[in-house]
């Protein structure tokens, strides 16, 4: 099995190649740029990593993993747009730096830009089922999404609900490209299943770490300021397990804190201050750990020699290790 860096090497070699030189650059240049600004390069990697658990050449899974972060970023491309992001990564949104019209319009080239790369499988016999995979994640992340800006003018969200969300918009993607990768390099269908169910299960508590980072976690180590989804009333585990189990005076509190006209220092005082008290955190927590034992569970039902998973389950645990 090949490592992590090497893999991150691999594919940004081959990214760096198949970038777009051509015209009208209006177009291609802010596609080229988002495909550039770095990011953790999970999905092409794991794509990768589910190929070469079958594969030890796995050179012809590079296009299927170019897909997969091309389809990633026209996601995030269109999604600052909804919400009107004026930063990614650090840097000037698409629509911020080239306009709106543009922004629109180098996303939609983007998404075919996926079919093209899924297109140039070496044999031409599985593309019927990487197909099916994609299109299938392609319009789950879409959903999530809907469901994501539906909880936004929701008073109450279930937390079953919740974890439905991001599921769609974030683990499936995750979990697709395990499949397919594992399809490109051979893998019968059972295994494959083992490794979807693998990954949307890390993608689920990859989600949840995230939700207790953006609140708990040390801003220089998590890379933003803390708070903000409290700041934005963004329905999260910690929220809505909260808002069940407040009551009294912790729930008025609560729900005065959410309210528009709440200063949002005071507002993420006031609310992590409920959190701690009711000890959500340690909550979100053990649900983590839950989603990634079973993880675990299905990674080790894979019919490979245990030493080849090693370095998915050591991913799998770095990615659930961000320092709080």
């Amino acid at each position: 099995m090949l490592s992590v860096e090497h893999l991150q090497e691999l594919f940004l070699k081959y990214l760096k190649k198949e970038l777009f030189d051509q015209s009208p650059i209006e177009l291609y240049e802010p596609v080229n740029y988002i495909l550039q600004l770095g990011g953790k390069r999970l999905r092409p990697v794991l794509l990768l990593m589910g190929a070469n658990l079958f594969s030890e050449d796995i050179d012809h899974a590079l296009p299927a993993a170019l897909s997969i972060e091309i389809f990633h970023n026209f996601s995030l491309v269109h999604d600052d747009i909804m919400d009107e992001a004026p930063l990614r990564r650090g840097q000037p949104t698409v629509h911020i730096k080239y306009g709106q019209n543009a922004g629109i319009l180098s996303g939609d080239v983007m998404l075919i830009l996926t079919y093209q790369y899924l297109n140039q499988l070496k044999d031409p016999s599985k593309l019927p089922a990487i197909l099916k995979i994609f299109n299938q994640l392609a319009v789950e992340v879409c959903e999530g999404q809907q469901y994501d800006m539906n909880f936004e003018t929701q008073d109450s969200v279930e937390i079953a609900a919740y974890l439905k969300m991001i599921e769609l918009k974030t683990s499936v993607l995750i979990a697709g490209g395990l499949k397919m990768g594992a399809l490109i390099g051979g893998a019968d269908e059972e295994d494959a299943n083992e490794l979807y169910e693998f990954g949307r299960n890390i993608g689920i508590a990859f989600q949840l770490q995230d939700d207790i980072l953006d609140t708990f976690g040390d801003p220089e180590k998590f890379g933003k300021k803390v708070g903000g989804d409290i700041a934005q009333n963004k329905k999260t585990f910690l929220l809505l397990s909260s808002m069940e189990q407040a009551k009294g005076k912790d729930r008025v509190d609560l729900m005065a804190a959410l309210s528009e006209n709440t200063d949002p220092a005071q507002k993420i005082k006031t609310v992590t201050s409920i959190y701690r008290k009711l000890k959500v955190q340690e909550q979100a927590t053990e649900l983590m750990e839950d989603y990634l034992q079973k993880a675990f569970v299905h990674l080790d039902r894979v019919k490979v020699e245990s030493t080849r998973k090693i370095l998915l389950k050591n991913l799998a645990n770095q990615l659930m290790m961000r320092e709080i």
